[in-house]
């Protein structure tokens, strides 16, 4: 989807919007990315890693994904807007490790919880498809957590089949 432009459901009476993130979301999106990561792995993380990751951390690594001059073939990343508040984003591109292959990745997929099982992750998850074949990858990978029952779940209630352990 070009820049600028959105798409625009209903999701529970409130208007979901997603669009392509760019320089000036990158606070809003390590804010949100800690936060969802915490509440999701509070029970699966060691606690030094829960104590370790704050936007500080993930900071640097937005403003990198989304700055001006990084490289479209890097991937994409998507925010979804209800009513004007972030509540979810996905990030996806080229496989990040080895084990994963050629194929595209979806590299992260966070909905607030209180924004679950609403259709806002699998909007996001269908656009962040859209996005890796309109990059040339006709196989879309990514790597759960191990315990993360729920994130699991969701996958193979789109239709993903579990290929491995790394």
């Amino acid at each position: 989807m070009p820049r600028g432009l959105t798409q625009k459901t209903m999701s529970n009476r409130q208007n979901l919007i997603t669009r392509r993130a760019g320089p000036a979301d990158a606070e809003g999106l390590a804010h949100l990315h800690v936060a969802v990561w915490r509440q999701t792995y509070a029970a699966l993380a060691p606690a030094e890693a829960l104590e370790m990751l704050d936007e500080a951390n993930r900071l640097p690594g937005w403003q990198a994904a989304l700055a001006p001059d990084a490289p479209k073939s890097a991937g994409g990343t998507l925010i979804a807007e209800l009513d004007g508040r972030a509540v979810g984003f996905v990030r996806y591109g080229p496989a990040s490790q080895p084990e994963l292959g050629d194929a595209g990745e979806v590299k992260h997929l966070y909905v607030l919880p209180d924004h679950a099982r609403r259709g806002i992750g699998q909007r996001l998850l269908s656009e962040a498809f859209a996005g890796l074949r309109a990059m040339g990858f006709e196989v879309a990978v990514l790597a759960v957590v191990a315990g993360n029952d729920p994130a699991l779940g969701f996958y193979q209630a789109q239709g993903a089949e579990r290929a491995g352990r790394f």
